[in-house]
């Protein structure tokens, strides 16, 4: 399966399950707090297994493809872990996961699963926006010594600020499918009108715009 098929399958899946919500009438607010269009829920696909095992299947792909090196996986909390988890099964991988602090008890462990300083790590999250929460699980990891290849995401909203940001930190990422791809398939699926999808790229390019809204 070429990169192409990957995009457009994980697109389509995300759409069959009603992952992927428009509503450009009544915004919704990310945690960053920018008004969004569209909310991609990849929770969801945790909970339909025949997308689970393209999601998966297809990560797997991808890291073996871009990341051959790869010792473990990290999963970002929450939303990574079980993508990680499944993931490292069918690779035969280690794997742990990220939390978004260290416990105030037991250990006090931050980072969770066996890493020893040099393991070649690659970073599986959700989706990427801003590339905040991503980064700093990646600043997490080097802290502790792991050689952090990159990250594994399922879907990009292509923007601008996360692409920056993560070049700004020498990270490279790769996503199962992107935001213009998503806009793409629901047009041809009648989810959304083929004149939404300017729309849509509009609040892409530049978020703090609010004239894709008009």
């Amino acid at each position: 399966m070429t990169r192409q098929e990957i995009n457009q399958l994980i697109a389509q899946d995300l759409l069959k399950i009603k992952a992927v919500f428009f509503r450009p009438e009544d915004p919704f607010t990310w945690a960053s707090g920018i008004k969004s269009p569209v909310y991609c829920d990849n929770r969801l696909t945790l909970t339909a297994p025949e997308v689970r095992t393209d999601v998966e299947q297809c990560m797997a792909k991808v890291i073996g493809e871009e990341y051959p090196e790869v010792e473990v996986l990290m999963g970002t909390s929450t939303s990574g872990i079980a993508h990680a988890a499944i993931t490292a099964h069918l690779m035969e991988l280690p794997m742990g996961y990220v939390r978004a602090g260290a416990k105030d008890h037991g250990r006090q462990n931050q980072i969770e699963g066996r890493l020893e300083p040099g393991q070649k790590v690659v970073v599986v999250e959700d989706l990427i926006s801003t590339a905040g929460s991503a980064l700093e699980v990646v600043d997490v990891l080097r802290k502790a010594g792991a050689d952090v290849l990159g990250i594994v995401s399922i879907f990009t909203y292509n923007m601008q600020k996360g692409i920056d940001n993560l070049r700004a930190a020498n990270v490279k990422n790769v996503s199962l499918t992107n935001f213009d791809v998503i806009a793409e398939e629901a047009a041809k699926a009648g989810y959304i009108r083929p004149e939404d999808i300017s729309r849509l790229i509009r609040f892409r390019d530049n978020p703090s715009d609010s004239s894709w809204a008009d």
